[in-house]
């Protein structure tokens, strides 16, 4: 069985083929800046990368290009699209409607409710979906949730502190994303541990950031709330925010409701925080070195935020066996992953300098030499600090296959 997995932005077009007989991947590619006078189209197949320009007007022009990419007799690996058993989206929100779910228009219709909450995620997903709905009918579209890893979470932990009434009746309350990355990283981590038990403390940092804590591989607690621009502070979304702030920046921009949130979408977080210098960790990591005093400003507040949140997910666990980095924040900034740690040693967590530094990409990176808490009992281990690799769309992959399988 061969599974194509969807992963789209605002204006990129992102894929991986799977088969999943051994879950080996096939091939992976996509399209960059959809909807540009040109676009960038690219494969790579057994290692050889192909590349192309051309118009790409949509999401959905977009996922047929990819398909012409598969399918083609020079380069391709399949001989036709009839070839692909299902195609899963790593989709974001869909409210009322949480979970995996086969692709029809109550799903649709629940997704788009949510626009106001994820404009950046579900309006895109929601025109690749309806054009491949079109021109592929025999193949089954799968809606995988981000939401759903997050269901686990127990109800005082799900909810905001709003009248009961309007709780009830609207779907308001702290969701939680990055659901397939987490899910990974409990189920690998397991693994590398052999404890299938184990309370691991996932920390995926990115241009897009949440924490989750995970115990036996299901989530009790996150960082993100009701929407994707909550929790951490995200590249350039604003994170967490008290809304009485809201009528006070109004007064001062003359931005109505509406305009003043697409702000905090659009131009907050880090490159808010920098002055509007860029929202990059790469960037302000390079721009902090040579002194530049806005730009440590948005790390500072990008790492404090981190380690607030990591000792409400050490105490959802009463502890954890592991902590892992992910994401492409988490799994290649040294300097972030230094700065979360420093000083917590008392609290079992011990980072390796030499083993942050270099070596394997999944590597674990505490410092072997401090094997137990500082002053703590016989019985008191430090906590394992991973860097592992995500894999988003081999979890969205597995469950497009149980989805059809019903």
């Amino acid at each position: 069985m061969k599974v194509l997995v969807a992963n789209l932005g605002s204006t990129s077009f992102k894929y991986r083929l799977f088969d999943m007989a051994d879950e080996r991947q096939l091939a992976r590619g996509g399209v960059e800046r959809i909807g540009a006078a040109v676009s960038r189209c690219f494969v790579e197949i057994n290692g050889l990368r192909t590349e192309s320009d051309q118009p790409v007007a949509n999401h959905g022009v977009a996922v047929d290009a990819c398909i012409q990419q598969l399918t083609d007799p020079q380069t391709g690996c399949l001989k036709s699209a009839s070839e692909i058993s299902a195609i899963g989206f790593k989709a974001v929100h869909g409210g009322r409607v949480s979970g995996v779910q086969v692709i029809d228009d109550s799903v649709l219709d629940a997704m788009e409710e949510m626009n106001s909450v994820a404009p950046a995620h579900n309006p895109p997903y929601m025109a690749a979906m309806r054009q491949l709905a079109k021109t592929s009918s025999k193949i089954p579209l799968v809606a995988a949730f981000e939401t759903d890893f997050h269901q686990s979470i127990p109800e005082a932990s799900k909810r905001y502190a709003i009248p009961d009434e309007i709780a009830s009746a609207l779907p308001i309350r702290k969701w939680g994303f990055h659901g397939a990355s987490h899910r990974y990283i409990g189920w690998r981590t397991a693994e590398l541990l052999g404890n299938p038990d184990a309370r691991v403390i996932s920390l995926h940092l990115g241009g897009s950031s949440s924490i989750s804590a995970i115990r036996g591989g299901k989530s009790v607690a996150t960082s993100m709330g009701m929407s994707p621009q909550t929790g951490l502070p995200h590249n350039n979304r604003v994170g967490d925010f008290d809304p009485y702030a809201l009528p006070l920046m109004m007064k001062h921009t003359g931005l109505g409701l509406e305009d003043l949130l697409k702000l905090l979408a659009t131009e907050a977080g880090l490159l808010g925080l920098s002055g509007g210098l860029s929202g990059d960790v790469r960037d302000l990591e390079s721009a902090a070195a040579a002194g530049n005093a806005k730009a440590q400003l948005a790390i500072d507040v990008f790492v404090s935020e981190i380690r607030r949140q990591l000792g409400s997910m050490l105490v959802a666990l009463g502890g954890a066996d592991a902590m892992v980095f992910t994401g492409g924040i988490g799994e290649n900034s040294t300097t972030i992953r230094h700065a979360v740690c420093h000083g917590l040693s008392e609290l079992g967590i011990s980072l390796c300098n030499t083993r942050n530094a270099s070596g394997d990409k999944e590597r674990r990176i505490d410092d072997p030499s401090k094997d137990r808490i500082s002053g703590g009992s016989a019985n008191q281990r430090n906590i394992q600090l991973w860097i592992v690799p995500t894999n988003e769309e081999l979890i969205v992959a597995r469950q497009t296959v149980a989805a059809i399988g019903k």
